[in-house]
């Protein structure tokens, strides 16, 4: 078993100076009685490790569907361990967590090995488990049938409906889904809320022996430690979120039950003011530094805009043909803008579709049609899921639509995003649609353990929240407002591009690992620079440009590009 993490580093360094051990312990608040109860009450599981994928171990165990009835039905859930490299002076286990909802933590924590700090693969055993319903864990499936299940999914195969006709197609099937949900599939969508998730990690805690957490999450990973945060305050020794989203926007209040949930996270505001950045940057430096900055590109990227919005693009090759709506190109933008290098491969996207729509000569249309079909047919090349069940649209719903105040009546979501595109242009459809079949009449099951709140706890070891300026999933805002809330917090901020912060800096990287191994915060007001910029070396060739984009290469070795949910167009498939 390990060594009691809490004696490995001692609660007065992680307060960075904030005050004596005794003194914080007082003031700290402690797990409920009701909450002690419902974790306490199941024994600690055996975890059977076995060898898994050459360098991991992994395991399976049965955690209660219902923690108020312990030793009534289970549900499986799957373990993913790479073993610290030093484990005489290993400080304990750090559960790790991607995001989604629906994201995969067994295969993030594999992934790890490859992007976390040298440092920290030294001392912590690095543990991931997909969240109920999820992935290698029991499956929530919603349908008896894939064929079942592929009828309702095609008719929502799109980056977001646009015009009366799509939506009104995609809300039917919107209906039919959710309605999937909560009754084939209520059995398990009715126990996923991020709530049920954090009383499984602290099971899981004490399975792998550690007296208290040190967990890192991104994106909606951030969800879940912040839930764990408010609902076991003094069970924790370190705890990160990466990407933030506040939870009360996330959930909900009364208040505002009738607002659609990015009105309240803003996602689609932080996406649409890191693309006028990039534009504005790009007329700035000029044709010599950005591909598309010659005219205006603000007003040119708003022409694209208009002239998909009246007629998509159609393109033909020798395998079929192509059509690129108004849809697929903002969210192919959006989706470009989740990697660190995201000027550059958005702004090379919209000058691909200018010279498509707009040729300046037919060398330039050949050359703009041929890398669209290479993106385009890179997106679709991913495996059909024509003969296995595949379930991760409804891995993201079991959690967003369990977890969420959402509005009542999917009917009522056109006028919904019509107002959400005025508060984001572009990005407010983007976000929006993808609860609809959230709308509370539709999806009915509902968790009657899921945690709403409060999110002020007094936690008795610090929590450290981190920001990026122009993330265009999780609202910079959303870091801000979130870290107010908890009042033994620090906000480490970033001017990295792309989604989540981990790896994009040295500052950033550096500050994390030092809290994760030592406990130790970052200074208040703490301002990390990423290390890439958009447009500070000369535009080349598409000959001399690099095989693999920046963005390509941070995924390859694992880092975190993912958001709550990855944006889907024909450029950008569905994760």
């Amino acid at each position: 078993m390990l060594i009691a993490v809490s004696a490995a580093v001692p609660t007065s360094a992680s307060a960075a100076g904030a005050g004596s051990t005794a003194a914080k312990a007082q003031q700290a608040d402690t797990t409920s009685a009701l909450e002690r109860k419902r974790v306490d009450s199941v024994p600690t599981p055996k975890l059977d490790w076995y060898e898994c994928w050459e360098t991991a171990e992994c395991a399976t165990t049965r955690l209660p569907l219902d923690y108020d009835q312990p030793t009534g039905a289970k549900t499986e859930i799957a373990v993913l361990r790479i073993k610290a490299k030093d484990q005489a002076h290993k400080i304990g286990t750090l559960f790790v967590n991607p995001g989604g909802p629906g994201g995969s933590a067994t295969s993030f924590a594999y992934s790890a090995q490859y992007f976390l700090s040298e440092s920290v693969l030294e001392r912590f055993d690095i543990v991931g488990f997909d969240p109920r319903g999820i992935d290698a864990s029991q499956n929530l499936h919603c349908f008896p049938s894939v064929k079942e299940q592929t009828a309702v999914l095609a008719q929502m195969n799109v980056a977001f409906p646009w015009g009366k006709a799509q939506e009104d197609r995609f809300i039917a099937a919107a209906k039919k889904f959710g309605k999937a949900c909560s009754t084939t599939g209520n059995w398990l969508a009715g126990s996923m809320s991020s709530a049920e998730a954090a009383r499984d990690m602290d099971v899981l805690r004490r399975a792998v022996g550690d007296q208290k957490l040190s967990f890192l999450g991104f994106s909606y990973g951030s969800v879940i430690g912040q839930f764990y945060a408010n609902m076991f305050p003094d069970r924790f020794r370190a705890l990160t979120v990466d990407g933030v989203l506040d939870p009360e926007h996330w959930v909900g209040t009364p208040a505002t039950a009738g607002q659609e949930q990015d009105a309240r996270l803003r996602s689609g505001n932080g996406a649409y003011r890191a693309l006028m950045e990039i534009l504005h940057r790009c007329d700035a430096v000029g044709e010599e530094f950005c591909v598309f900055a010659a005219g205006d590109p603000v007003k040119n990227f708003e022409t694209i805009a208009q002239t998909l919005r009246k007629k998509p693009l159609v393109l033909k090759d020798e395998w079929g043909t192509w059509t690129i709506t108004y849809a697929d190109f903002v969210s192919g933008i959006l989706g470009s803008m989740y990697g660190i290098d995201a000027g550059d491969w958005a702004t090379y996207l919209m000058m691909d579709l200018w010279n498509m729509l707009f040729p300046p000569t037919q060398e330039a249309a050949a050359e703009a049609k041929a890398a669209l079909l290479d993106r385009i047919k890179e997106a679709r090349g991913k495996p059909a899921r024509d003969f296995y069940y595949s379930n991760g649209f409804e891995a993201f719903a079991g959690v967003d639509c369990t977890d969420a105040l959402h509005p009542q009546d999917a009917a009522n979501w056109p006028a919904l995003m019509a107002k959400a595109d005025k508060q984001a242009p572009y990005f407010g459809r983007a976000w929006g649609w993808d609860a609809v079949q959230c709308a509370r009449n539709t999806w009915t099951v509902r968790d009657e353990d899921a945690y709403t709140g409060p999110w002020t706890a007094k936690t008795a070891a610090p929590v450290l929240f981190v920001g990026a300026k122009w993330d265009p999933a999780t609202n910079y805002d959303d870091a801000v407002s979130a870290s107010k809330r908890l009042p033994n917090s620090r906000l480490l901020s970033n001017t990295n591009w792309g989604h989540t912060s981990y790896g994009t800096s040295d500052c950033a990287t550096d500050a994390i690992d030092t809290y994760l191994l030592t406990g130790a915060l970052p200074a208040k007001g703490t301002w990390c620079d990423g290390d890439y910029q958009p447009f500070t070396t000369p535009v080349v060739s598409e000959d001399e440009q690099e095989t693999m984009t920046l963005s390509e290469a941070r995924k390859e070795q694992g880092l975190p590009d993912a958001s709550r949910r990855a944006p889907y167009s024909i450029f950008n498939s569905r994760s």
